[in-house]
């Protein structure tokens, strides 16, 4: 679905290169090197997709509704998905 014209997140938006990784093309183009069919649009789902895995064990820890608009919420957050980033970096 397109979003509207303008249309602009309330926390912004992070992006895998942002945080010191590949773009989902990148990611896409790595995977059919591989043998692996992808594009960037799966990259980017199933990326989204391991967020929302993470956040459901998130709210499970602090008490939260798990409700799908509480993982959206959470899981498209830069400031989550940074502190994922940094996670499995090891700080």
């Amino acid at each position: 679905m397109a979003r509207e014209k303008g249309h602009k997140k309330q926390d912004g938006y992070a992006t895998t290169s942002s945080l010191g990784g590949k773009s989902y093309t990148e990611i896409a183009t790595i995977m059919n090197d591989r043998g692996h069919k992808m594009n960037h649009s799966t990259a980017y789902n199933l990326f989204h997709r391991s967020m929302k895995k993470i956040a459901t064990n998130v709210c499970e820890l602090y008490d939260i509704e798990p409700s799908e608009e509480n993982l959206r919420k959470i899981s498209c957050n830069p400031d989550f998905q940074e502190g994922i980033s940094t996670i499995i970096k090891g700080f």
